[in-house]
């Protein structure tokens, strides 16, 4: 049936998060309102890819962390595919590692969860128009990260990595380092913050990512 005239058609939206109750919640909230159509729901990056290409939404909630695919993976996966939809995250997740990676991949906006009711729907709506939509704390932290040129790791501190990269525990590379075990944790922290991240593996991943250490041959 024909919108009546002068009614926009309401904004075709998909939602994706591998938690049904943040679905359920999800849908519940804009499916209230005449604004929006929710056309489906997935609970990973995969099938978001499939529904995607089958419902043709306007505007795709994306998590970020699911199995199977994740959202960063499925991002890219529907940019290399064309797809047209707009997609915002919506996460608990804050860092750099996660912000930046969903930002390069194609993401038009990047919300946190806690965000109000109104903040949301609001951000829906300017990503159906191609407007870019970034939660106050994520827009700070990208402004910070374009205003501070990244720190370099120290030699100690890159000593310290190459360890742990190739599976040290803080024992074991206080001991290879001739420093105390203290020492490495504080070094790993200090990692942490130039890399933007919050643990071992992640700061391994993006050390790989930025060049920082050799990887291993073949």
């Amino acid at each position: 049936m024909p919108e009546p005239a002068g009614r926009a058609a309401p904004i075709r939206l998909l939602v994706v998060d591998d938690h049904p109750i943040v679905r359920d919640g999800l849908r519940g909230m804009f499916s209230g309102d005449p604004r929006f159509t929710v056309v489906g729901e997935a609970g990973d990056g995969a099938a978001a890819v499939d529904l995607a290409r089958a419902l043709h939404p306007d505007v795709i909630l994306m998590d970020l962390r699911m199995p199977r695919m994740d959202g960063v993976a499925a991002i890219r996966r529907l940019a290399g595919l064309g797809c047209p939809a707009r997609v915002v995250v919506l996460t608990t997740y804050d860092t750099d590692a996660d912000i930046l990676p969903a930002i390069e991949a194609g993401a038009t906006g990047y919300l946190l969860k806690d965000a109000p009711r109104e903040d949301l729907v609001r951000a829906v709506e300017a990503a159906a128009r191609g407007e870019a939509v970034l939660s106050p704390a994520v827009a700070a932290r990208l402004l910070h990260r374009v205003r501070t040129p990244d720190e370099p790791l120290s030699r100690r501190e890159l000593e310290v990595l190459e360890l742990v990269a190739n599976g040290a525990t803080n024992r074991e590379a206080a001991a290879r380092l001739f420093i105390s075990e203290a020492t490495v944790k504080t070094h790993l922290l200090h990692i942490y913050e130039k890399l933007g991240v919050n643990d071992r593996a992640a700061a391994v991943a993006a050390a790989y990512r930025r060049g920082l250490l050799p990887r291993a041959p073949g």
